[in-house]
């Protein structure tokens, strides 16, 4: 294990300052206090260029997603601290600065973003992890800590309710995902996945996966799907999204699924996509029962998403049923798997997955963002942020910026080009088609045309519809102007990536993130980090070389 820390140079640093986060969170000081959100956007900072500069390849299936995946963790996790500035300990700091009395045991600034810290590092873990045990604590890590973020998001009861909705939902996915990867264990010996995959590759080749593996992969992709908000572990969305903030909700629409498709891709991995036409050497589907439980759940994701999203007048809500919709199409790439030409962009499912999670992470931060910097005063006189689609009514005039970007976020979810969001479906499209899976495009496609409505609504009551102003009168800019640079900087990204000449560099290291390596049979691996190099076969040439050289002149 001592081997592997020159790999874990970003979590080292996010732990570091966690650490001392904890200690600041504390201070009688108010000065001291407040340096706890700007230490944790540093050490972000400092976690993304460690990740980029230190991060080696790994010896699994997806060697590069380690690098990729630490990176985009640094890099939203950077917007989505501007958007929860503010979060912890509002009211209790401003009851602090009038009457002068501070308690340590009530103050919450330092556990909150020290949990902020806790989950980005346990995403990162996630995205390095080569072996089950690691990718379940790596996991827990990222979703523990939400759970309490959720019920200190507001001041409001409907906070605690939804996380204790968080909490036990939660607790079933992770009790169905550790069965699944006992059974795994159970099913090859091991809990490495290089090995793993050798194992299952030769129960494949026999004819079919065993019992106990068919029934492990089921059960770890149940349980992850609660990570990725997937059918049928989806109920909790809603109401986590609208009882939490709506920082808070752009954290969880990002940091847990992104999680868990990093997850999802390496217990897969372990089953490996082949091509029986290839005769295993390409990539091509999973093994059948794996392929189908994947289909219908893509299938059934997508169309519930979008349907329900359809009935919502919560702004959250729809943004909640939406990010069920976009874990569907995700889905889809993840079954395409990396293709049969693994160097193309367009074809390499894998690929299109990790750079949408990068698209969708900025596109719905900045429409929370708008949400988050919005809000009125209630009559026990404790803020609530705005919620209602009639809340944004005329809001391009009221306030243009705010306004502007939730036109754009809109209209980026919704795919239109040339927007960034048009150039993250687009590759799911084509790798759907080049893996011939043209019933699940079609529903693909359906089902983006359905959420042209509840995203065009948006833009609609945004854009066209003149301001209501008696409630406008009661509106409110949050007094925190960062989380509106968050908004403004997604607004710019979901514009600017799209128009811009970075748009084919990201591309490009998503697709070498996306590169998928099936370990070969070879002689017996010692420990998990040692790659697996194929052993050359001797020819009688070489042989007879070989003989020659020892026999004396």
């Amino acid at each position: 294990m001592i081997d592997k820390i020159h790999a874990l140079w970003p979590e080292i640093s996010l732990f570091a300052a966690t650490c001392l986060i904890m200690i600041l969170g504390v201070s009688r000081n108010v000065k001291v206090r407040n340096l706890c959100a700007p230490l944790a956007a540093a050490s972000l900072a400092l976690a993304g260029v460690l990740a980029i500069t230190t991060t080696p390849a790994g010896a699994g299936a997806l060697p590069h997603m380690a690098e990729y995946g630490k990176a985009i963790a640094a890099v939203v996790g950077l917007l989505l601290l501007l958007a929860m500035t503010g979060l912890p300990d509002r009211e209790y700091e401003a009851m602090v600065a009038r009457t002068g009395k501070f308690d340590p045991l009530r103050n919450t600034r330092g556990e909150f973003w020290s949990f902020f810290l806790f989950s980005i590092t346990g995403l990162m873990l996630c995205a390095g992890s080569e072996d089950l045990i690691l990718l379940f604590l790596a996991l827990e890590l990222t979703s523990l800590p939400t759970y309490i973020m959720v019920t200190m998001s507001t001041a409001r009861n409907r906070s605690m309710e939804a996380g204790v909705k968080y909490f036990f939902l939660g607790a079933l996915g992770a009790a169905t995902f550790l069965y699944g990867f006992a059974l795994l264990y159970g099913a090859t010996g091991t809990t490495n996945f290089a090995k793993m995959h050798l194992i299952l590759s030769e129960q494949v080749a026999a004819g079919g996966l065993s019992g106990i593996a068919i029934a492990g992969i089921v059960l770890s992709v149940l349980g992850i799907c609660f990570k990725i908000a997937a059918v049928p572990m989806h109920f909790y969305t809603a109401d986590v999204y609208q009882g939490g903030s709506a920082s808070m909700s752009a954290f969880l629409a990002f940091v847990p699924k992104a999680a868990g498709f990093f997850a999802l891709m390496l217990v897969l991995s372990a089953i490996g996509w082949t091509s029986a036409s290839a005769g295993g050497a390409g990539h091509g589907q999973l093994p059948e029962p794996v392929h189908t439980i994947l289909w219908v759940i893509a299938a059934l994701t997508m169309t519930i998403g979008n349907v329900l999203a359809i009935l919502q007048n919560s702004v959250k809500r729809i943004l909640a049923y939406s990010s069920i919709a976009h874990s569907g199409y995700m889905l889809v790439g993840i079954i395409a798997g990396p293709g049969l030409d693994a160097a193309s962009f367009s074809t390499n499912g894998l690929a299109a997955v990790l750079f949408y999670l990068l698209t969708y992470g900025v596109m719905g931060l900045g429409a929370f963002a708008v949400l988050a910097s919005l809000e009125r005063r209630a009559a026990d006189g404790v803020a609530d942020e705005i919620d209602s689609v009639d809340d944004l009514r005329g809001l391009c005039q009221t306030a243009p910026v705010l306004g502007w970007t939730m036109v754009l976020s809109s209209v980026g979810l919704l795919g239109l080009p040339p927007l960034l969001g048009f150039f993250g479906k687009l590759p799911l499209f084509t790798a759907g088609i080049a893996a011939g899976e043209y019933a699940l495009v079609v529903i693909l496609g359906v089902n983006s045309a359905i959420a042209a409505f509840y995203y065009l609504r948006l833009v609609w009551v945004c854009l066209l519809e003149s301001p209501d102003l008696s409630k406008k009168a009661s509106m409110t800019a949050a007094p925190f102007p960062l989380r509106n640079l968050a908004g403004t900087l997604s607004a710019v990204a979901v514009v600017g990536l799209g128009l811009s000449l970075f748009f084919w560099p990201l591309t490009q290291v998503a697709l070498r993130a996306g590169e998928y390596r099936a370990p070969r049979a070879t002689q017996p691996v010692s420990g998990a980090a040692e790659e697996q190099v194929p052993a050359k076969p001797v020819t009688v040439p070489e042989a007879e070389k070989v003989a020659a050289a020892k026999t004396p002149a």
